[in-house]
């Protein structure tokens, strides 16, 4: 089990990553929109369908229980469409950096939780 100060540190860490997601999201639904309108609709909409599916299927109070791969599929579709975005926005460096670090934060949270279980049983 991971020892309690990083287990906290890297739960920050995730919610930082989650909300830095949303706003990559965002600034790539701004950009790719071809007018005022379709920028508002997708700078605000893009982000809003994925915290959504996020609160639905990858958040710690998830109104559907997902087994652990289906959580984790969820973060990397949401991550990787940040990752994407982000390269889409001509920040390759900033993508590879953040998609280095996600994988990081996601590998250390998935071994403490199976830590976690394992000790419960």
């Amino acid at each position: 089990m991971v020892p309690r100060p990083l287990h906290v540190v890297n739960e920050g860490l995730a919610f930082a990553l989650e909300i830095a997601a949303l706003a990559v999201l965002a600034w790539w639904g701004a950009d790719v929109g071809d007018g005022v309108v379709l920028s508002v609709l997708l700078g605000v909409g893009v982000p809003l369908v994925t915290a959504v599916v996020w609160g639905l299927f990858a958040a710690p109070k998830a109104r559907v229980r997902l087994p652990l791969a289906g959580v984790l599929l969820v973060k990397v579709l949401v991550f990787g469409a940040a990752t994407a975005a982000l390269y889409a926005l001509d920040h390759g460096a900033l993508a590879l950096v953040g998609a280095v670090i996600v994988v990081a934060n996601l590998v250390l949270a998935t071994l403490d939780r199976n830590a976690l279980v394992r000790n419960r049983a």
